[in-house]
C-alpha cells in the first residue's frame, strides 16, 4: 500500500441503521460516488469499508457500509479519517495543486532567495493563503494565492516563486 491521503472525517453516526456523517476533506465531494469502497486510516492497518449507499445532507455525506447495518457497528468509526491511495487521486486542471503537494515546498522571492518554507494552506477565506516559515525561525508570515504574490509553481522541484511586498514579513 502506497502513501494515503485523506479525503474525509467521519464526525458521528446518522441514525440507528449503520450511517455515519462524514465531513468531506475535498472540494470535490462527489468523489465518493467514484468509488467502490474506502479505507481507513488506522496507525498500523488499514481497514477496507466496502460503501453500499451515499446521500448528502447539507455540507456532509452520508454513507452507509455494507455489513453494517447498525449504530452499535458504526459508533466506533467516529473520528476516523477515510483515506484513499494516493495514486487514485483525480487528475485536476493546470495551475491547480493538491495541498499534500503543496506542503513542504521552499518558497523563494523573484531573486531566488530562499526565504522559508509552506507549512500550510488555510482555506475558507476569500482566496488560499499560503502559511510559510521563515527560513532559520519559527516565526510564520502569510502570503494570499494571488497572481500578484504567487508568480511559479514548481511541484517536481518543490520550490514556489513569489513576490513579496513591504510588510509581508515583519
Amino acid at each position: 500500500m502506497g502513501e494515503q491521503i485523506r479525503i474525509g472525517q467521519i464526525v458521528s453516526t446518522q441514525g440507528l441503521k449503520g450511517e455515519v456523517r462524514v465531513y468531506p476533506l475535498t472540494d470535490y465531494k462527489e468523489r465518493f460516488e467514484e468509488l467502490e469502497y474506502v479505507n481507513l486510516e488506522e496507525s498500523s492497518v488499514s481497514v477496507a469499508l466496502e460503501i453500499e449507499k451515499i446521500r448528502y445532507k447539507g455540507k456532509l455525506i452520508i454513507l452507509k457500509f455494507k455489513g453494517l447495518d447498525s449504530i452499535n457497528d458504526v459508533d466506533k468509526l467516529k473520528d476516523k479519517y477515510i483515506v484513499i491511495d494516493k495514486d487514485e487521486v483525480r487528475d485536476l486542471p493546470d495551475d491547480t495543486y493538491y495541498i499534500f503537494d503543496l506542503i513542504g515546498s521552499k518558497i523563494v522571492d523573484e531573486k531566488n532567495t530562499h526565504i522559508g518554507n509552506l507549512v500550510d494552506v488555510m482555506q475558507n477565506t476569500a482566496q488560499d493563503i499560503y502559511v510559510v516559515e521563515y527560513k532559520g525561525s519559527k516565526k510564520k508570515f502569510f502570503i494570499p494565492v494571488v497572481k500578484e504574490f504567487i508568480r511559479e509553481v514548481n511541484i517536481e522541484e518543490k520550490i514556489i516563486k513569489v513576490k513579496l511586498i513591504e510588510g509581508m514579513i515583519e
